[in-house]
């Protein structure tokens, strides 16, 4: 097995909470600010993630994480071959399901797999964002990555569902390779339309680290599929700079 050499950081949550807006933000922000080679790994089945990143991309010229995952041996070639990348940003790759992946489409794989790709990944790459999916039971990659991770970071969402969810599935995660003490937590505003009870969250959750302001912008772009792009929106930027610029440096949460 090859030797890691990137920082693996893990983003999880409650559902709807802006994970994969996130880990993607998180991405570009670490990219742009350290010219380093940042890959992102969605980790969602259920609702492949690569169709709505990049919807105008053509099925045939979008890979799959599933692919190499299904091989005895995974190769470099398998990750090179189903990696997505953006024009003008060669170092900023993408890994996840296409569109139409299911359960069913791949045959099942164990922890050792996961592991593998991911240290894969690691020895090709300076930062590796892991978009988790919520039920950490039901997907091996996402269980995994967390308990490689070297910081996790715990969204959640300024209303009655998250803090519900949190209540209701913390204590299903209270094995220790969970790790929840070391979990940093944010609060993400993915909505506006309603009132959010920002501050009501934060005492509820404790120890909020970090809050991610609503924008229209981002919005716009998650649902045309430019989330890759810059936003023009400065107050969204410059928190995502801030949080980039702590958790590349160790301990500064």
């Amino acid at each position: 097995m090859e030797e890691r050499k990137a920082k693996i950081i893990a983003v999880w949550g409650s559902p709807n909470s802006g994970k994969t807006t996130i880990a993607t933000k998180l991405a570009t922000a670490i990219y742009d600010r350290y010219q380093s080679t940042v890959i992102v790994l969605y980790c969602d089945l259920e609702a492949p993630v690569l169709p709505i990143i990049f919807p105008n991309e053509k099925h045939e010229d979008v890979g799959s994480v599933g692919v190499p995952l299904s091989k005895t041996e995974i190769e470099a070639e398998d990750i090179e071959r189903n990696a997505v990348t953006v024009k003008n940003r060669g170092n900023l790759v993408f890994f996840g399901y296409r569109a139409g992946d299911n359960k069913f489409t791949f045959p099942r794989y164990g922890r050792a797999k996961a592991e593998n790709l991911i240290n894969i990944l690691c020895h090709n790459a300076d930062y590796v964002i892991v978009d988790c999916s919520s039920n950490l039971e039901n997907s091996v990659l996402s269980a995994t990555a967390i308990e490689m991770a070297d910081q996790i970071i715990r969204l959640a969402s300024p209303d009655l569902k998250c803090i519900s969810y949190y209540l209701s599935q913390l204590p299903v995660y209270a094995d220790g390779k969970y790790r929840l003490g070391e979990h940093i937590q944010g609060l993400n505003t993915p909505n506006a339309d309603v009132f959010m009870p920002v501050e009501e969250a934060k005492a509820h959750l404790k120890d909020v680290r970090f809050t991610v302001p609503f924008s229209t912008a981002v919005k716009v772009q998650m649902q045309t599929g430019s989330l890759v792009e810059p936003t023009g929106d400065k107050a969204f930027d410059n928190r995502m700079r801030e949080i980039a610029e702590k958790v590349v440096t160790y301990g500064a949460y």
